[in-house]
């Protein structure tokens, strides 16, 4: 793992008290939330959503939940959203899936989160497989301008 990154310089220079978090390679959200001392839920997943023709956004959501299409098409005023492929999400946001988070992207992205994110501590990826930070939700929604809406559904056991 490197020292830094975009994201955690992005991270660095907005402001945001945060916490920096580093473990090893984790196989589900449950390790996941152990490597970081989280509950699941706290775990934020950024999602890029290519709402059409070079207009992508970012969507945050907890570890526990899914993106509702119904309800974020609704939220944007769209009949059609899709997930872009690993490619193209790295050509939006300069980071492999699995490693998205909305610092240091290519360039400055929409966000909406799921009111869930509000109201406590959560923790987003940052730039690297197995680097976090553990970041206040509302003065995380606040400094990345997002919408905040309720977009999402409980994950379906798999």
């Amino acid at each position: 793992m490197a020292d830094t990154n975009l994201a955690l310089e992005a991270l660095a220079a907005s402001g945001l008290e945060h916490e920096v978090t580093r473990h090893g390679m984790v196989r589900s959200l449950a390790e996941a939330a152990e490597a970081r001392g989280v509950e699941p839920a706290d775990i934020i997943k950024t999602m890029v959503v290519r709402r059409g023709e070079d207009d992508h956004l970012l969507v945050l959501v907890p570890g526990d939940r899914t993106i509702s299409w119904p309800k974020l098409r609704a939220l944007l005023g769209v009949n059609r959203l899709s997930m872009p492929d690993a490619d193209a999400a790295f050509e939006v946001t300069g980071f492999r899936r699995g490693t998205i988070t909305p610092f240091g992207t290519k360039q400055p992205l929409p966000v909406v989160a799921d009111e869930r994110v509000l109201g406590r501590r959560v923790s987003i990826g940052a730039g690297d497989h197995g680097v976090a930070a553990t970041v206040d939700g509302h003065a995380l929604t606040q400094h990345l301008s997002a919408t905040v809406a309720d977009v999402t559904d409980p994950e379906q056991p798999g």
